[in-house]
């Protein structure tokens, strides 16, 4: 990034998107939190799925719009989740205990997919993915001198 950005404007960038991030959070604790207390009021009690309908309510009103920061965290949270809900069925007895660590296999999987979809579909991936896996997989097929390795390898053509 230090190659098209100015330093002035990476850290305006940076702090941007922090504030950004971190108000949303804001806004989303504070609406998840309100809905629990009504909803707890409501019914004298707390259940389940108080939480997730809160939690849906909150998700939809601070991160429903599709912007670079609310990817980011939607695309964390996703992540989270799947390792979270394949805890979950393990230890609900839903699918059994893995007798070696499925880690490996779970990292082939994600692996070969992404790259699946990087060479035949590449329009569903989302775009600085994209951008990444082309200086990765597609520029990086040309190679000029060993600053395309040490510092970029994507170059105008000069006439």
């Amino acid at each position: 990034l230090f190659l098209f950005f100015s330093l002035r404007e990476k850290l305006k960038s940076i702090a941007q998107a922090t504030y950004t991030h971190s108000r949303n959070l804001a806004y989303f604790v504070f609406t998840y939190k309100g809905l629990m207390a009504l909803q707890s009021r409501l019914q004298g009690k707390k259940i389940p799925f108080h939480s997730f309908f809160a939690a849906c309510i909150g998700g939809w009103l601070v991160f429903g719009e599709n912007n670079p920061i609310n990817s980011q965290i939607i695309m964390y949270l996703l992540s989270r989740i799947l390792f979270g809900l394949s805890r979950l069925a393990v230890e609900k007895g839903y699918v059994p205990q893995p007798k070696q660590d499925p880690f490996p296999l779970v990292a082939a999987l994600v692996w070969g997919t992404v790259l699946w979809l990087f060479e035949y579909h590449r329009q569903t991936l989302q775009p600085s993915l994209q951008s990444s896996m082309t200086y990765l997989y597609d520029d990086s097929d040309v190679w000029h001198d060993i600053s395309d390795f040490l510092i970029y390898n994507k170059r105008t053509e000069s006439k």
